[in-house]
């Protein structure tokens, strides 16, 4: 039973959040997460997934998965550095730096894992982190874990990065400074100036570090962003996840040998965590394969994200800047981008509203993410619902 301290604080919150519109209802899918889902016996088109290239549910992966599970077990057992490292693990980090053009990966069982490892791994309160203002949670978690000094740069404002950056290394503080960027930002889809970060970064002895979650699979020919803008080697972290385009789960590193050997012994998820599954680590590896045989899937995932985008702007939605896939449709008002987002369910649409704290309070969007495997007939239902219940609750005319 709850006790009477933790019920007052948790009543008249939970309340609150409900009356603001930032309460977020959690659906279960009966069923896979795939262009199509099921909620509650209702088949809907899912434009919330990060299932970019629909391998989530892909029957290759599928059997890689029970052929791996049935040669290593369900589980690995231990953590990596006991005796929780199989060869599936070894194969698995090997495809991983040849697919992103680096010297050596490492495995996490998360994305979020990885920036809680990795950051704190190599940065220390003795040190500087200047982090852009709208990075990812986990980017901002990892940093705090540190210890390091963290400060705010303007987002994609390479004017004020390069302000910073000169104050930080002058000043005389600090024994390193880095700089931490998302590749793909996911609540906009714009892209990082990557370029820029490297000239800046060259100039001033910065550490680069860039989260690539909404990248990988996506950028570059799936090799991420950094790959797109040719500095594979200019970038000394290279953060990827395994559970948005790879389909899968975990997250990785990529880069030197010498920083994959350091955090092998010093990112704590990595030392106390059990790694992936054997079966979570084949399927991963199968997917890294299609995507290098089957290139055409990256190719549809483009064409359909063009094709959405199009299409609602033409309808007068304001989608922001992406320059991805990623589709916010931006409405402002939370407890109306919530109202926004049930009404597109109830005309067959799954697409979640975003409002604060994961973007700022007054920018309330629903996110579409279009997949390679969206036909042009679910995209084209798509827009019709999008028009009627636009027109329906004001947001366009």
């Amino acid at each position: 039973m709850t006790s009477s301290t933790l019920h007052d604080f948790l009543e008249p919150n939970l309340k609150a959040l409900r009356e603001q519109g930032l309460y977020n209802e959690i659906d279960s899918l009966q069923g896979p997460n795939g262009a199509e889902i099921e909620i509650n016996g209702k088949q809907l088109i899912n434009l919330s997934s990060n299932n970019y290239l629909g391998f989530s549910n892909d029957a290759r992966l599928k059997k890689s998965c029970v052929e791996a599970t049935e040669e290593f077990g369900v589980g690995a057992g231990a953590v990596r550095t006991i005796n929780g490292t199989m060869t599936i693990h070894d194969e698995l980090e090997k495809r991983i730096a040849e697919f992103k053009h680096t010297e050596a990966a490492i495995a996490f069982q998360s994305g979020f894992n990885c920036n809680m490892g990795a950051i704190s791994a190599v940065m220390t309160k003795k040190d500087a982190i200047i982090s852009d203002e709208l990075n990812h949670a986990s980017i901002i978690d990892g940093c705090r874990l540190s210890g390091a000094k963290v400060i705010r740069a303007r987002h994609q404002d390479m004017d004020h990065l390069r302000e910073l950056a000169k104050q930080a290394t002058e000043s005389g503080e600090y024994e390193k400074v880095m700089y931490i960027s998302d590749g793909v930002f996911s609540m906009d889809g714009d892209v990082a100036k990557i370029p820029e970060i490297v000239e800046i970064a060259q100039e001033f002895g910065l550490i680069t570090y860039i989260d690539d979650a909404h990248g990988s699979g996506v950028m570059g020919g799936g090799a991420g962003t950094v790959k797109h803008f040719g500095l594979s080697d200019k970038i000394d972290f290279q953060i990827g996840t395994l559970s948005k385009a790879i389909g899968v789960v975990g997250g990785y590193v990529a880069g030197s040998r010498e920083l994959i050997d350091w955090l092998k012994v010093r990112a704590r998820p990595f030392l106390f965590s059990t790694s992936l599954t054997p079966g979570s680590a084949a399927a991963c590896i199968a997917a890294f394969d299609l995507m290098e045989k089957e290139p055409g899937t990256i190719d549809k995932l483009w064409e359909n994200g063009t094709y959405l985008k199009t299409g609602l702007k033409e309808l007068g939605f304001d989608i922001g800047h992406s320059e991805t896939p990623i589709t916010p449709c931006i409405i402002g008002d939370e407890n109306l981008t919530q109202k926004f987002s049930r009404r597109l369910l109830e005309e067959g649409v799954y697409a979640k509203s975003i409002v604060f704290p994961t973007v700022p309070k007054g920018t309330g969007r629903v996110r579409n993410m279009p997949t390679a495997a969206h036909t042009k007939e679910m995209l084209d239902q798509v827009l019709a619902i999008y028009e009627k219940v636009g027109k329906e609750l004001g947001v366009i005319s």
